[in-house]
């Protein structure tokens, strides 16, 4: 344990608490002061002006990230037979209904993402308990409901993630890994930034992004400045 609270303590001299680092500084930081030993996951924590209570301020959605996320995600799909082959070519994980419908019942979640045909949303609803809490139930605003199942499979395998406001008016979002490059971190972030700008709700008043932070695993967040961000 000393040895990693080393490890932090240098981690955190390396961050000037009293300043606002640019994107770019953020992202080439990030990297420099991990403490992990594995590849850890380099994440944003944006807080929002907006109430999440309010059903149109709920801020909900999905970006393909350009780079990726340096993970492969496991993708179960819940679908009649007739569109299982058009999963499994598409590339995922774990194809059927009834037998993971009861399964997941059971507890199983060895799954980062469902997608589900809309033709047996009545099954998959039972499941709400389970995937709920853990946000993976499926989703049209995210487009894992959809008939479509297997380019919604390539999207997900392609680094398409979702994103959604949490009771506190933050998103949570992973932006890569710290073996990404400082230039591949940037240009995530930025396209998952630009996309929460877009759609900021007309409702909200003041200042949309209230605090921007970068962190990667077990590392002190680092904050940003929104206005470095092209496009923002």
């Amino acid at each position: 344990m000393a040895k990693i609270g080393k490890k932090r303590k240098a981690a955190d001299e390396k961050i000037d608490l009293e300043k606002v680092y640019s994107i770019s500084e953020a992202c080439a930081l990030v990297k420099e002061i991990n403490t992990t030993k594995f590849d850890a996951s380099v994440d944003l924590h944006l807080k929002l002006g907006l109430d999440p209570k309010k059903a149109d301020q709920a801020v909900r959605g999905t970006v393909s990230l350009p780079h990726g996320t340096g993970k492969t995600k496991k993708v179960l799909v819940l679908c009649s037979p007739d569109k299982e082959a058009e999963a499994e070519e598409a590339g995922a994980d774990y194809v059927g209904l009834d037998e993971y419908v009861q399964k997941v019942k059971g507890g199983w979640t060895d799954f980062d993402v469902v997608i589900a045909s809309p033709n047996v949303m009545a099954k998959v609803g039972q499941l709400g308990r389970v995937l709920g809490p853990r946000n993976l139930m499926p989703n049209p605003k995210t487009g894992t409901i959809t008939p479509n199942v297997g380019d919604a499979v390539k999207e997900v395998k392609k680094g398409k993630i979702s994103f959604r406001v949490d009771k506190f008016g933050i998103i949570h979002c992973s932006v890569g890994r710290v073996s990404f490059t400082a230039e591949q971190l940037l240009g995530n972030a930025s396209e998952v930034i630009q996309t929460i700008s877009r759609m900021k709700p007309s409702t909200a008043k003041g200042i949309y992004f209230r605090s921007t932070y970068m962190a990667s695993t077990m590392s002190p967040g680092i904050n940003f400045d929104i206005k470095s961000v092209e496009g923002v």
